[in-house]
């Protein structure tokens, strides 16, 4: 189905070199977003809701979310080994940036503002821990838009490397 860079199972289209692709300012968006995205999940703690295993006996949505933290160690162990670069932190903060996103916001938000701001006795801290979920998705956009550029970049000086020269005429 997918051609692989011989060294991973990944698709090579995701594989680039870290050097390539991935930069300082990618690794600081991507720092940044792991702090946002920390501090929402201590946020969810210090409301009560919206929790699950392992703070409550049930599995939630909030469960499964804690995945992100193995998938960003693993990203970051595959960027500094060159065998993943910006096309896999196009992928996975993408598919992060989509479920906050609409976990949080629109006609089916499982976790609408409201629940954020609402468990809080003081109003003021309610919309500071708002504002530090806004942080996370325009961080997480901002990162998402910013791999998709430096993972084009890499493919495109990539294809001009593996380019054939034209005859001149």
């Amino acid at each position: 189905m997918f051609q692989t860079d011989g060294r991973t199972r990944l698709p090579r289209a995701i594989v680039r070199s870290g050097s390539e692709s991935v930069d300082e300012r990618l690794y600081k968006l991507i720092a940044l977003a792991t702090v946002f995205g920390i501090g929402h999940h201590v946020d969810h703690l210090i409301r009560g809701n919206h929790v699950g295993w392992p703070v409550i006996p049930e599995v939630t949505p909030f469960t499964y979310t804690l995945a992100i933290y193995p998938l960003l160690a693993i990203g970051l162990y595959l960027t500094l080994t060159e065998r993943a670069g910006a096309g896999y932190w196009v992928v996975l903060l993408g598919a992060i940036f989509v479920v906050v996103t609409l976990s949080h916001f629109g006609p089916w938000a499982t976790e609408p503002p409201q629940d954020v701001i609402g468990p809080y006795d003081h109003v003021a801290v309610g919309y500071v821990a708002l504002a530090w979920l806004l942080g996370l998705v325009g961080t997480l956009l901002a990162a998402t838009v910013y791999a998709g550029h430096r993972w084009r970049s890499a493919r495109k000086s990539t294809s001009v490397e593996r380019s054939p020269p034209r005859p001149e005429s």
